[in-house]
């Protein structure tokens, strides 16, 4: 551990895509470090990392390393949480997961800060970051709901290939110049690198991400409808998704329907609430081609909401384009805000 000046801070999966992200996050936001320990598995143990212009030595993650951690920020695969996190909690750690694995525990707050902050207070020792097409979706429907009721949402993602790790992309690469050359393409990982079948993911769409569940929904698919009914506190809410790959790397994309209880809403009523909105920027003008991108929303931290549209045949229903960079909101950007989160209400 270096000596800076703040808190004790552990990034576990330091070396990964997200890792790497936090820290590139933790340093542009100027987060109050006193010491940091970048931690991953043993396979990553001695990889050398640069952070404020120091170099660090990454260390293996044992039940030991969390002494004196006060925030440790874990992205290192579910398993990993499961093992390690109740032990940095029995340190003395607040653990901000960035994993499925506590997610939909009842006594785990899950949580996107511009939508259900105030559930912070009640952690006991572990807090959920959500699943990344969940973070973007819930901070554009928040505004609403709290406006005009929210009862019915159906959203069909288009995700990038980041969100299934650095593999991923290099797939995505390595497929894509073999198309373009002619070549017989041999995909190895993707949707899910367990399966026994995959699908080349260049110049094409994948509709299938994580393993299918017995209701036919995959279980990102289950993230997105679980995870959205506990952050807007709604079991009641109607929710359903259909999850895809596309070809491009950064920033996850979707189209959500909504149907709202309110009367006489107008798309000049959504748009006002999205564009007061914390950590939401409208991007809606038609008339000039005016929407947000998924390459344009790469490295910015906000969530971006455009072709906001009334349904033509319901009257309550309204359909929504929500784009956002899946490793910096939809990950990073998240964890590292909970846990600012932590320290300016006193709640570590």
């Amino acid at each position: 551990m270096s000596e800076l000046k703040g808190y004790n801070v552990a990034v576990v999966g330091a070396t990964g895509a997200v890792g790497q992200k936090m820290l590139e996050t933790l340093e542009k936001k100027d987060f109050p470090i006193g010491q940091l320990l970048l931690l991953s598995s043993s396979r990553s143990a001695g990889t050398k990392i640069n952070f404020k212009g120091e170099t660090y030595t990454v260390q293996e993650a044992k039940p030991e390393s969390f002494e004196g951690v006060q925030i440790a920020l874990f992205s290192a695969g579910g398993s990993v949480s499961k093992a390690l996190a109740h032990e940095a909690v029995s340190r003395g750690a607040v653990v901000v997961d960035n994993t499925s694995a506590f997610r939909m525990d009842p006594d785990v707050p899950l949580v996107v800060p511009e939508v259900n902050e105030i559930d912070i207070e009640k952690h006991n020792g572990i807090i959920a970051n959500p699943n990344c097409s969940t973070i973007q979706m819930v901070a554009a429907l928040k505004p609403i709901q709290d406006a005009h009721g929210l009862n019915r949402v159906m959203v069909s993602t288009y995700q990038a290939v980041s969100g299934a790790g650095a593999e991923a992309v290099e797939e995505l690469t390595d497929l894509s110049q073999a198309f373009l050359n002619g070549e017989d393409l041999d995909p190895e990982l993707l949707p899910v690198k367990g399966e026994k079948k995959h699908y080349p993911i260049a110049f094409n769409a994948i509709p299938q991400i994580d393993v299918f569940q017995e209701n036919g929904y995959t279980f990102e698919e289950m993230k997105m409808i679980n995870e959205t009914k506990k952050i807007l506190h709604d079991t009641e809410l109607s929710v359903a998704a259909t999850c895809v790959r596309l070809p491009f790397f950064t920033s996850h994309a979707e189209s959500v329907y909504i149907e709202v209880d309110d009367t006489n809403v107008t798309v000049q009523d959504l748009q006002r609430l999205i564009e007061e909105a914390p950590g939401v920027v409208l991007e809606d003008d038609p008339a000039n081609q005016v929407y947000p991108t998924p390459l344009s929303a790469v490295g910015k931290s906000d969530v971006f909401v455009g072709r906001i549209r009334k349904d033509p045949d319901h009257p309550n229903g309204f359909h929504l384009w929500v784009v956002s960079d899946n490793l910096l909101k939809g990950a990073a950007w998240n964890s590292v805000q909970i846990a600012e989160s932590l320290i300016k209400n006193n709640w570590l």
